[in-house]
């Protein structure tokens, strides 16, 4: 399984950022070719870290890398990727990692 983690800092205006994440990307991003599952924060992130400026974190599961590639190579994955910089639109604020997975 291959895994797309999105990580969000708050935004200026919370408010329009969840309208449009809720009302527009997320709708957008569940149509997304070879789509598994789409799973974000429910309430407050808690850092042990210290780190204090995370809104939103996503994960997306795929079968694959390659099904995450041909995901966004599609209409719809560029019209996820050109709406995602409505929601952070420069990349200070957001933090994108595509990775295998594996059970152990």
């Amino acid at each position: 399984m291959a895994k797309m983690t999105v990580i969000y800092k708050t935004p200026k205006d919370i408010e329009s950022f969840e309208r449009h994440y809720f009302e527009v990307h997320i709708p957008l991003a569940k149509q997304l070719p070879g789509l598994i599952r789409y799973e974000i924060n429910e309430g407050a992130i808690v850092s042990t870290t210290g780190h204090t400026e995370t809104h939103r974190i996503a994960n997306l599961y795929f079968d694959s890398m390659e099904a995450i590639k041909t995901a966004f190579s599609s209409e719809i994955g560029k019209k996820c990727a050109a709406d995602r910089k409505i929601l952070a639109p420069n990349n200070e604020d957001v933090q994108i990692y595509l990775y295998d997975t594996k059970n152990t």
